[in-house]
């Protein structure tokens, strides 16, 4: 086990092994990173070419990872943060010959990136884009190229692992005890949330973990020293990492012996810096902004193979013996792995059945038998229940049923609800916890909950509305990814009230509702609450936005309004009226109830009130356009808007003859009934605009 009281370096003699396998490996795969990155005319081929050896030497030494079993779920995991190195990554997938799966983990009969996927890199609707892309491209376990995110990513995984081996594996059956290895780069390493995630990772001694932080002193505008010069070996020693030096980048022996250090360590994860020139090969300066970020030249390239030996005019060339030698090495390692894996969980599944049902749920993504059964119905109550709190009743009434549903807050949960009670805390001393304690890092717990989900749970997270600007990026990968997040915000409008306008959410429920794939959900009251969980634990493919109140909303009488189940449609008519309304209220979240006051009040005067609760814009655009003209009918242009937040986007609902009662500015410091005042929340100012929407419609 490495002092961690000083960093080892590891050091050989610079070994080319010129005419070795290994060797003609390297070569192909920069070889093949400098005439994709040429065709495309796009791309960065200076880190594949420089981190190609330690990259070989890792695939073809280390890595636990079946090519014709690409799902396997005790595979080892890599991550490459440094998603602009894409190249790296397409070769490694393409000399190993990993198999393509659709999403159900049938085979499709061809390699998940072929030569001819290569030679279309960067290209549209090619498997090789210019960073890689979770579900498009079989090998790929995250999608990357946002520097940092990959790095957060991997935390998720790895803690994923020890809690899958707490809680699957028994005497005599390990079922999981894979590692997570990483590449990073020093702009991965300047953003703010690898630094979070390193913090949680070092904090719960995650010696799964391995990052590979490849130093080469380059970064767009040039060298590091313009903006970055500390110790980061340092640093890591700090967050309590095991830290390595490997001088030399070429030094294969030397990065070997530091993985082998890394899996003799068992306290803590690993950091391994590695010194590389960038865009090795290049016959102009090492370290060149040419070499890093742009297309080399037919002579650089020229030059390049020159030096590897390589036939100067061959593009794309890939020689048989060095990817079979590539294939042998991984496949004669992993496949009899991976074998004795099947067999040990048929063994698993005659003593352990009920587990063994899980992983087979887990692995298609699906849901336990009655999982929405015996969810909470809240009676109706005037005074109510702050959406917050029935989000918790309902996420402990769910836990039981679905063990691998567990998440946590920053540092929020008293206020957010989102403890699981009676659960253990996850802690280095306890991987079987299921409640999560990021601390205030709400940028790594969104990222974090993505690796999580890329290992089969059903992560959540939690902290106050105005916060999700600290985590916008992994919300906006999660979609991208597809990645059935459950991203919980509470204190979600101006009802904060004395917290005042740093606190009071404005522009935020825009800003997410912006992000496609994102079902943003704002339910009215408990029992929409309810259905709100339930709609995002259903999901499997995409993330959801539970935009939940501190202050209490009253729970609607059922029987006088549509049932909350209406909630799955996004929109829906909330009171039974009859006919054609003179005007319709379509209102969320906490300004439902207030809509509903004031339809009543019209309503004295004779004037026919549809109220539209409309908790997910999201939800609602995937209707028909007969549901949707059902519940706004298109001959109705009086029509009022009301929510505690920005107004933007409220015409395609209410029309340009409609009125949006919303924020135009930020919030103030003042009890929570000042503010509706101030703000115009109130029943009378409702009444107004619905008076004066329909004067104008006539």
């Amino acid at each position: 086990m490495a002092d961690t009281d000083t960093m080892d370096h590891v050091s050989h003699a610079r070994v080319r092994e010129d005419g070795s396998l290994d060797r003609k490996v390297i070569d192909t795969i920069r070889t093949l990173a400098m005439d994709a990155v040429q065709k495309a005319n796009s791309g960065h081929p200076g880190t594949p070419m420089a981190l190609a050896p330690i990259a070989e030497t890792l695939w073809t030494k280390f890595l636990r990872y079946d090519p014709s079993k690409p799902d396997w779920m005790n595979r080892d995991r890599f991550v490459l943060s440094c998603g602009h190195a894409s190249m790296l990554l397409y070769a490694l997938i393409h000399l190993a010959g990993i198999e393509e799966i659709d999403a159900d983990g049938t085979k499709t009969g061809r390699p998940a990136v072929s030569l001819d996927d290569i030679k279309q890199f960067r290209q549209l609707s090619s498997r090789t884009p210019g960073h890689p892309e979770y579900r498009l491209t079989t090998g790929v376990e995250t999608t990357t190229g946002p520097l940092g995110q990959g790095c957060g990513n991997s935390v998720g995984m790895a803690l994923a692992e020890r809690w899958l081996a707490a809680r699957f594996n028994k005497p005599g059956f390990t079922v999981f005890d894979h590692d997570v290895y990483v590449f990073c780069s020093d702009g991965d390493l300047m953003e703010g949330v690898a630094s979070e995630a390193a913090s949680v990772a070092g904090h719960l001694k995650l010696s799964n973990l391995c990052w590979v932080y490849d130093s080469n002193g380059i970064t767009i505008e040039g060298g590091t020293p313009l903006a970055f010069d500390e110790d980061v070996a340092e640093r890591f020693r700090a967050y309590g990492w095991n830290t390595l030096v490997v001088e030399d980048a070429e030094d294969t022996a030397a990065f070997a012996s530091a993985i082998k250090q890394f899996r003799a360590t068992d306290d803590r994860p690993t950091f391994i810096l590695v010194r590389s020139v960038i865009g090795i090969g290049f016959p102009t300066r090492a370290g060149t902004h040419k070499a890093h970020s742009d297309a080399p030249g037919e002579e650089e390239i020229r030059g390049a193979k020159k030096s590897y030996d390589w036939p100067e005019d061959a593009q794309f060339l890939v020689p048989p013996e060095a990817k079979q030698y590539f294939q042998e090495a991984l496949v004669g390692r992993s496949t009899a792995l991976r074998e004795e894996w099947d067999a040990m969980l048929v063994r698993y599944a005659e003593q352990f059945p009920d587990l063994a049902e899980e992983l087979r749920l887990m692995r298609r993504s699906e849901l336990p038998q009655g999982w929405d059964q015996d969810l909470p119905d809240f009676p109706p109550d005037a005074k109510g229940i702050a959406s917050r709190e029935a989000s918790g009743k309902v996420l402990n009434a769910l836990a039981p049923k679905l063990p691998w549903l567990l998440g946590g807050s920053a540092d929020l949960s008293p206020s957010t609800k989102t403890d699981i009670k009676d659960a253990p805390s996850f802690e280095f001393n306890d991987y079987g916890g299921r409640n999560l304690h990021f601390g205030i890092r709400e940028h790594a717990m969104g990222s974090i909950a993505n690796g999580m989900a890329a290992s089969y749970l059903r992560p959540y997270t939690g902290t106050f509305m105005v916060f999700s600007d600290y985590m916008r990026p992994p919300i906006r990968l999660a979609a991208i990814m597809e990645m059935p997040v459950a991203f919980v915000f509470t204190h979600d409008s101006i009802g904060v009230g004395e917290d005042g306008p740093t606190h009071q959410p404005i522009e935020q429920l825009t800003a997410l509702r912006a992000i496609p794939g994102l079902n943003v959900i704002r339910p009215g009251d408990a029992n929409e609450t309810r259905e709100a969980w339930k709609s995002a634990l259903a999901a499997t493919r995409e993330p959801s936005c539970l935009v939940l109140s501190r202050q209490a909303l009253p729970t609607l009488d059922r029987t006088k309004y549509a049932p909350a189940d209406g909630l799955h449609r996004g929109g829906y008519v909330l009171t039974k009226d009859e006919g054609e309304p003179d005007v319709i209220l379509v209102a969320t979240g906490s300004e439902v109830g207030l809509a509903c006051q004031a339809a009543d009040k019209l309503a004295e005067g004779g004037t026919k009130v549809r109220v539209v609760s409309m908790p997910s814009w999201h939800l609602y655009e995937k209707q028909d356009q007969a549901f949707r003209d059902s519940v706004l009918p298109p001959s109705v242009r009086a029509r009022v808007s009301i929510e505690q937040g920005g107004t933007i986007g409220w015409d395609r609902y209410v029309g340009f003859e409609g009125r949006t009662i919303g924020m135009t500015t930020f919030g103030a410091s003042a009890p929570i009934a000042k503010l509706q005042e101030k703000f115009g929340f109130t029943v009378d100012k409702v009444v107004e605009a619905a008076r004066e929407t329909m004067e104008k419609a006539k």
